[in-house]
């Protein structure tokens, strides 16, 4: 079965059903280590931005949770987040850029980090990313809408330490290929992240990915 979709999904929207646009692309954090990220932490005050020309994904699922971290300020906070987790993909032209505003002399920074654009795409395992807004041409091979949480198995199943209902709405699928990929993420934990080609710059002014 295959379905094509593209649009953006917000969490008004997400709260009603997610749709299969919502499949979420990988990404990747500030910290870019290989091996293995923490299953559960409070989030930074600033979500970031990640582009990337296709990915290519097995083994998807994606259910509803909350991420609870801070505000900039250090006011506790918690985001609704649609999280994508893939057994392994494959990601091409990958940008990733964060936003660090008002800092004393400089004003607002700029951090942007670019991997797997010189031939050898950046390769992913177990890879979870709890994403707020994305928009993407999808494709999606056997897929389940509408399966309970605690039910998901052709992709990773609930992340531990996650905070999500076993018994919501959940989907699944065997494969899906995003392309034109653009999303605004709270956090992203991976088995393993080999990062091709990776360059990182730091620069001052508002400079995103998209």
């Amino acid at each position: 079965m295959e379905s094509q979709v593209r649009g953006g999904t917000r969490w008004k929207r997400f709260a009603v059903v997610m749709v299969p646009s919502v499949a979420a692309t990988a990404c990747i954090g500030i910290a870019l280590a290989q091996g293995a990220l923490a299953a559960s932490f409070s989030v930074s005050g600033q979500s970031f931005k990640v582009s990337a020309d296709k990915l290519v994904g097995t083994g998807f699922s994606q259910y509803g949770a909350i991420d609870s971290g801070y505000t900039l300020d250090g006011k506790k906070t918690a985001h609704p987040v649609a999280v994508s987790a893939f057994r392994s993909a494959s990601i091409t032209n990958m940008c990733q850029s964060v936003v660090t505003p008002n800092i004393p002399l400089l004003g607002s920074v700029s951090l942007t980090l670019k991997a797997g654009g010189g031939g050898t795409p950046v390769e992913a395992e177990n890879l979870y990313i709890d994403v707020e807004d994305l928009s993407a041409d999808a494709t999606f091979k056997g897929i389940d809408i509408g399966v309970a949480g605690k039910d998901l198995n052709k992709g990773p199943g609930i992340k531990d330490g996650d905070t999500a209902n076993p018994y919501g709405f959940a989907q699944q699928a065997e494969s899906a290929t995003l392309t034109d990929v653009k999303q605004t993420a709270w956090a992203t934990t991976a088995g393993t992240f080999k990062l091709s080609g990776l360059k990182m710059s730091l620069s001052t002014g508002v400079k995103e990915c998209y």
